[in-house]
């Protein structure tokens, strides 16, 4: 399979993108798939200006003759995409935001109406055979209300989906932390060793990726600790 990785991390040392890595190494256990990961924040990607133009040539490129054009010959060709990033502003840092709104080229401006009634832009890529995995941590101390709206874009925007959003991801890069980090990191392993199986992932499983590390007291003092 074609793995397509969309790093949304903006620093090199990232802790979302230690879940992905570790999932990563559980997909690809036997090294059978074609992995390619796109450090986002290091290409040059101008937001949408919402022209069209894509749709009068329907070539599947953008007008914009930037690097997103090269991410959208890989998005259509790819069997898994999974986007990795941390949470901003309750949704995706603006740089990775910007990848998925220049998207729009891989539709048409044709409007279709599913049989649930949701109305959507006939696809001009096969996106039925894209599994898409969503990877997101953030610094809060829980779960509950934190994820909303992202879960909300990510169910209208990818088929085929499967989203972990995990707490407290600032212990992954905190020595002293690994007495619990490290058990969510083979987590996170054995998760991708389940995806790759199944191309999904169970209820339990994610219920399992996502539980805090520690109690949101405990995080919460030792956050203002610092």
């Amino acid at each position: 399979m074609k793995i397509l990785v969309l790093n949304g991390s903006p620093k090199k040392k990232s802790d979302t993108f230690r879940l992905t890595d570790a999932f990563l190494k559980g997909l690809n256990h036997d090294n059978k798939h074609e992995i390619t990961v796109i450090d986002v924040i290091n290409k040059k990607i101008s937001p949408c200006r919402g022209c069209f133009g894509c749709w009068q040539k329907l070539e599947g490129h953008c007008v914009i003759a930037d690097d997103q054009n090269e991410i959208l010959d890989l998005y259509g060709d790819s069997d898994i995409i999974i986007w990795s990033f941390p949470l901003y502003c309750y949704g995706m840092p603006s740089h990775l935001k910007a990848v998925l709104d220049r998207t729009i080229p891989l539709v048409k401006m044709k409007m279709v109406q599913l049989p649930d009634g949701t109305v959507r832009h006939e696809a001009l890529a096969d996106f039925s055979k894209i599994h898409t995995v969503v990877i997101s941590g953030c610094g809060f101390p829980d779960w509950e209300g934190n994820f909303d709206a992202l879960k909300l874009m990510c169910k209208n925007c990818f088929g085929n989906l499967s989203m972990v959003c995990v707490p407290e991801t600032p212990m992954l890069n905190v020595p002293e932390a690994a007495i619990v980090a490290d058990p969510l990191l083979n987590r996170f392993r054995k998760a991708g060793e389940e995806y790759e199986a199944t191309l999904t992932l169970s209820a339990e499983t994610i219920a399992e990726l996502e539980r805090p590390m520690i109690s949101a007291e405990d995080y919460i003092r030792n956050v203002n600790r610092n």
